[in-house]
């Protein structure tokens, strides 16, 4: 019997992006659209951020997440519903002052930051165990979580019954969350997705997710994605060392060099990719079944 892979399609996100992009989804109704997209080219997963509609930059607005999830489900959506709770975390500090919050620093509590997952229940949502200097185009800021609000909100997750996606993006990152999961606060299998090729992160490489594959607890299952370029390559060493896989326009915006995607057409590469290197893609019920996720 051929492997399983999921494949999870990062529909948006939140980060600046190419304004030339013919069609990149802003609004709720381009963002479902796009995610019903994915799911008809064969995502297991569909990962999904909101923006403002009217700006196109990142939002964290729970009445957007909320429409968003309703035009999801009322359009039929299979695939796994991932919404990220990564938003609430970024510190920009001061020109002259670390010690003090300048201009664009949204840091929330964990009340406010885990609102629309309590309100939408989707079956995973994304946590991001770390704390690290990171770029958003030009904009250096620190991306900022304390031990104590990953526990915590890893508690709220498990208390509403959603399963963390347990993003890494250093090698501490993932021994933190080992201590967490010792600590009972994800429930079993744990997931990891290794975060490959960020500004000042883990570079995108065979190596790196050598290295982090052997950190993982035994029963954990993992993937791997990469930025950019990377991307697709990423894919395929993932699957080939017994991960999981990413794609979308969140991570990687061309289909080729100066070629503009759809997240149709990333997620079709990729299963292009998987079935070419012996594996197949997981439907959703069967990578439900693979993350211990109930129906």
């Amino acid at each position: 019997m051929k492997r399983k892979v999921i494949l999870t399609c990062a529909v948006t996100g939140e980060n600046r992006y190419n304004r030339q992009h013919p069609s990149f989804p802003i609004t709720p109704e381009q963002i479902a659209a796009a995610a019903l997209e994915a799911e008809a080219a064969g995502a297991t997963t569909v990962h999904l951020h909101v923006r403002n509609p009217e700006t196109g930059d990142g939002s964290r607005d729970p009445v957007l997440f909320k429409e968003l999830a309703q035009r999801v489900r009322a359009g039929g959506l299979r695939s796994i519903l991932n919404i990220t709770c990564g938003g609430g975390a970024k510190y920009v500090p001061s020109a002259d002052n670390d010690a003090v919050a300048g201009e664009g620093t949204d840091v929330g509590s964990v009340e406010n930051r885990t609102r629309h997952i309590r309100e939408n229940r989707p079956e995973v949502c994304s946590l991001d165990v770390t704390t690290q200097n990171q770029m958003d185009g030009g904009e250096e800021y620190v991306y900022l979580h304390s031990q104590s609000t990953l526990r915590r909100m890893a508690k709220t997750f498990l208390e509403h019954g959603v399963k963390p996606e347990i993003e890494i993006f250093a090698p501490g990152d993932l021994l933190f969350a080992n201590q967490m999961v010792s600590e009972g606060l994800f429930a079993p299998p744990p997931f990891y997705q290794m975060v490959l090729g960020t500004r000042w992160g883990l570079p995108a490489d065979v190596e790196t997710i050598l290295y982090l594959k052997r950190l993982l607890p035994p029963e954990a299952m993992w993937a791997a994605f990469g930025i950019g370029r990377q991307q697709m390559p990423m894919v395929a060493q993932s699957v080939l060392l017994g991960g999981h896989a990413r794609v979308g326009l969140e991570d990687n915006l061309y289909l080729d060099r100066g070629v503009f995607a759809t997240n149709g057409q990333l997620v079709e590469r990729a299963v292009r990719i998987i079935r070419d290197l012996g594996c197949e893609v997981a439907t959703p019920d069967e990578g439900r079944e693979i993350l211990g996720l109930k129906r």
